[in-house]
């Protein structure tokens, strides 16, 4: 491919999941759907945490983020895939294009690194119990979901900065929504580096959280075997059941776009599976942390009881 001159590029295709005219309404009111249960699924997480006074604990304090990280994530990816449905306009200007790029690697990696700090929350309650409150105080919490915040906009920023750089090719055309990896793959520059980078930073700031929540359930599950009770057992289980899902949701889905995205040249089959990324974990975690976790089902019912006695 011939490099084009990247100041004459003003916008990108974004191909979306099939060309058949006859399938966009499906798709659109399958997408709305989800996204809707997405957004009100974790918004009824954040009320609950929100309204009930038993849930104002550093575990609860970390899921609430957690939602509300699920919604901007689905947003800032979702909405812009149903308005190209509704309007029948693939295009995205460049500017929104790189907006997006920023956002999903901050929402994204925020998402990474909740999940390691909620499992070092369930290691700390299970296997040092006498000490939890005075570890996990309201200062930690607030500091430890502010790093989570600050080191994904600090990466955001640099992997933006960085193929803003690189000059692109004729062909613009991207699955579905603007990630990093399917960016740089239009680029006429040499990319050597920035893949280099790429690959360094996910593995630093990607696998450093997953081998804390390997080591950190290594512990946990270590303490659990030795408790005598086995009423102990099962309640440390079911605590870490729900946090065990949705990681193995997470990063599942995670594996899944990273082979297709590398191992497929159809970008059909890409956005397919980073559509799976995008929507599919967020879009259960609340129902995975509803139905798992008997905190959360009592104060649903507290809540629902509260509504139908105003009613």
């Amino acid at each position: 491919m011939e490099p084009h001159n990247q100041t004459a590029v003003s916008q990108f295709l974004l191909l979306g999941l099939s060309d058949d005219s006859a399938l966009q309404p499906v798709i659109f009111t399958l997408f709305l759907s989800m996204y809707l249960v997405t957004i009100l699924g974790n918004l009824l997480i954040i009320l609950l945490v929100s309204s009930d006074p038993h849930l104002h604990t550093p575990m609860y304090f970390f899921l609430c983020n957690l939602s509300f990280n699920d919604i901007c994530l689905s947003t800032c990816t979702i909405t812009r895939m149903l308005v190209n449905l509704q309007t029948q306009d693939q295009r995205i200007t460049y500017t929104g294009c790189f907006c997006q790029v920023a956002f999903v690697i901050v929402f994204a990696f925020v998402e990474n690194f909740l999940l390691a700090v909620m499992v070092y929350d369930r290691y700390v309650a299970i296997c040092h119990p006498l000490v939890y409150t005075v570890i996990m105080n309201p200062r930690l919490c607030v500091l430890l979901f502010l790093s989570c915040l600050l080191i994904s906009i600090t990466v955001a920023l640099f992997h933006t900065l960085m193929v803003l750089c690189l000059s692109f090719c004729t062909n613009l055309e991207i699955p579905n929504f603007c990630e990093l990896a399917q960016v740089i793959k239009h680029y006429c520059s040499d990319t050597i580096i920035d893949n280099t980078m790429v690959y360094v930073s996910t593995s630093i700031f990607g696998g450093v959280p997953f081998s804390g929540i390997i080591f950190s359930y290594i512990h946990i599950v270590s303490s659990v075997l030795r408790m005598p009770s086995s009423k102990g057992k099962h309640k440390a289980f079911s605590t870490c059941g729900s946090h065990l899902s949705v990681v193995s949701l997470f990063y599942g889905t995670g594996f899944v776009m990273y082979i297709s995205s590398a191992m497929s040249d159809s970008l059909r089959k890409t956005a397919v599976a980073s559509v799976m990324y995008s929507m599919v974990p967020q879009m259960l975690n609340p129902f995975i942390y509803s139905l798992r976790n008997r905190d959360m089902k009592e104060s649903l019912k507290k809540l629902i009881s509260r509504t139908a006695s105003i009613v």
